[in-house]
């Protein structure tokens, strides 16, 4: 199993690189508080303040109606999905949408890979041939391959491996629901972590890659090819367990849930499920990282290549409805677990830690102006991110007065050249 190699900070830019490294090392590693080290910005194109570290700017970008999943396209387009029914397509700058199609269903996530573009729903992926820029409507999609459907945790998030194969995570339907990827259980219990399509056949099929997780909405690779998830845990232990894990999913790798849960340093059996294990607790692999319990982390990103700023990954946080003491959605909401972006460094023998880095989406009395859910790095390096509560739209997060590297310039990915719109290279 390759380790990634922790992330060489260099700082060889002009940009003001200095101030916002100091800030950002000084991070506490737990990132249970506001660091001292965050100070309140305004967010350009808003009312509302964040903290952040250094000398870093957030602006909301453009409204969108409750968008969720990002991803940036081979031309360099970018790909929303939403809780709205819709896809949305944005080119650079990224400052003007426009909705490329509307479903009856829940398009959590869509990627482009080749000519096609991929819209996961509860219950399919959908697919339909594509080209940057090009018009689309629903009646383009047609489905490519079912998915275990039902209710409860109904995200589907997608994304394209370094082997060019289609992965998507999907998530139990409940806290204790008898449901695994895995041989015993029917296709619609088939649920509870990432499968992969196999499209050697007659017809694309999907295979078993990684069991035992809950509802493991945020997924990246890194530089080395791993693919890692990140997890909500269950909410029946209370608000202070289990916590919220990062996970390294690898073929094969099982996490235990609904069976097990990781409490306290070890993997606890959770009597709310009667079944018998799929598997053993000897086989679950540690966490990378945890979060505390109840804090609902969705997107996740690894770092472009060739980033300065002194982490490996991020995540946007969520934040649950579930208040102290017992966890559920009647106590007092400044209790609530504040929706924030966290920045995740990974060492090189594997071990997380997770640290604030931007924070203030939630006031002292636990009301909540926006709720991260989506993130990803653009082509210009600038950070991206989604609310789809609140003030909801995209966002983007720049670094020293902007982002670094070249203007973005759309790429015609049928000729592999410029169409004279702005857009960089894909990170």
């Amino acid at each position: 199993m390759p380790l990634r190699r922790p992330r060489a900070i260099r700082v060889t830019s002009t940009w003001t690189a200095a101030g916002l490294l100091g800030a950002m090392l000084a991070l506490p590693s737990a990132g249970l508080a506001q660091s001292d080290t965050l100070h309140p910005v305004d967010v350009a194109g808003t009312e509302h303040r964040l903290n952040v570290p250094g000398d870093v700017q957030v602006e909301k970008v453009t409204a969108l109606d409750a968008p969720r999943m990002i991803s940036i396209g081979p031309g360099g387009e970018m790909f929303i999905g939403s809780n709205a029914s819709k896809i949305y397509r944005l080119a650079p700058p990224y400052d003007q949408a426009e909705t490329l199609a509307e479903f009856d269903a829940y398009p959590n996530s869509v990627v482009q890979r080749g000519d096609y573009l991929y819209v996961a729903t509860t219950a399919a992926l959908l697919r339909a041939p594509y080209a940057t820029g090009q018009s689309l409507s629903r009646s383009d999609f047609s489905v490519y391959a079912e998915l275990p459907g039902g209710g409860g945790h109904d995200t589907r998030t997608l994304t394209v491996g370094p082997d060019d194969r289609l992965y998507v995570s999907l998530g139990i339907q409940g806290n204790c629901s008898d449901q695994y990827i895995g041989e015993g259980y029917d296709f619609e219990d088939r649920r509870g972590g990432i499968l992969v399509l196999d499209e050697n056949g007659d017809s694309p099929q999907w295979q078993a890659y990684a069991s035992g997780l809950r509802n493991p909405v945020g997924l990246a690779w890194d530089d080395t090819g791993t693919l890692y998830a990140i997890n909500n845990g269950p909410d029946h232990w209370g608000y202070e367990a289990p916590g919220e894990v990062l996970v390294r999913a690898e073929r094969g790798s099982f996490h235990g849930m609904p069976w097990f849960q990781w409490v306290d340093g070890e993997f606890q059996r959770d009597d709310c499920i009667a079944s018998e294990p799929p598997r053993p607790a000897s086989e679950i692999p540690e966490p990378v990282a945890t979060l505390p319990a109840r804090s609902a982390p969705l997107g996740l990103d690894f770092l472009p290549e060739g980033s300065m700023l002194p982490l490996d990954a991020v995540t946007a946080v969520h934040g649950s409805w579930g208040t102290q003491p017992d966890g559920s959605a009647a106590g007092d909401p400044s209790t609530r677990r504040e929706p924030r972006i966290a920045g995740i460094v990974i060492d090189a023998q594997g071990n997380g830690q997770v640290s604030d880095l931007i924070t203030g989406f939630q006031d002292d009395r636990g009301n909540r102006w926006a709720r991260p859910a989506g993130i990803a790095f653009g082509p210009d390096r600038a950070l991206y991110f989604t609310s789809n509560s609140g003030e909801t739209g995209l966002y983007r997060v720049t670094f020293g007065g902007g982002p670094v590297g070249a203007e973005p310039r759309l790429l015609d990915t049928a000729t592999g050249t410029n169409t004279g719109q702005d857009k960089a290279p894909s990170s």
